[in-house]
């Protein structure tokens, strides 16, 4: 029986590494075109909320040029009233009808303006999302390039920064969506990066054992 060459375990995979880290690029890949998809999603949401602001905006400067110019008119009534030899009960009521228009319109723009708040509040929210999201994309784009160093390298230990880096960029994704506020390099996602990083190794090591 022939001899066959023995490999030094955890440095360099045998046939079945190929097949296991095809799988994970692929997987990888998968997600990354998913945190994509859904970042573009939430960067169309931020236009157009930001749209709907503007439109708002402008239906409340509206409103309240329309207040001004009740104002103006009201104004114009008082000092009718106060000339004599007019008809005071006329000037009368245009004075109230006036000043109920003017209220009526004030609470219009307060709504508006309101309304324009708030769609720009959601805005932000969709563009902190559309940041998150894209930075998930881009942490598995690297992770798939890391992951395919490693098939060509056939080097297993490289699979731990692997591991690191994509956990990273999924824990990104849960923040994006949990619409939770944490950005990029904060706690949640070290940890989890690091957690990865850790129980690949923890196996690499258990396989090398193994295969001894």
């Amino acid at each position: 029986m022939a001899d066959h060459p023995v490999r030094a375990p955890g440095t360099r995979g045998g046939d079945g590494f190929a097949g296991k880290v095809a799988v994970l690029i692929a997987i990888l890949a998968t997600l990354g075109t998913m945190f994509g998809f859904i970042g573009s999603a939430s960067h169309n949401n931020a236009a157009l909320y930001k749209s709907n602001a503007a439109i708002d905006k402008t239906s409340a400067a509206n409103a309240w040029a329309h207040y001004q110019a009740k104002s103006s008119r009201q104004n114009l009534a008082e000092l009718a009233a106060s000339l004599p030899g007019v008809d005071q009960a006329y000037y009368r009521e245009q004075i109230r009808r006036n000043g109920v228009e003017k209220e009526n319109i004030r609470k219009e723009a307060e709504r508006f303006e309101a309304a324009s708040r708030e769609w720009n509040s959601l805005s932000e929210k969709e563009l902190h999302r559309h940041r998150q999201w894209s930075a998930a994309s881009v942490a598995q784009q690297v992770a798939i390039s890391l992951a395919a160093i490693s098939l060509l390298s056939r080097r297993t230990w490289l699979l731990v920064l692997t591991s690191a880096v994509a956990a990273f960029g999924v824990t990104l994704a849960i923040f994006a969506a949990l619409q939770a506020d944490p950005l990029p390099f904060t706690a949640g996602p070290l940890a989890a990066a690091l957690g990865a990083a850790l129980l690949t190794e923890a196996f690499r090591r258990v396989g090398r054992r193994l295969g001894k």
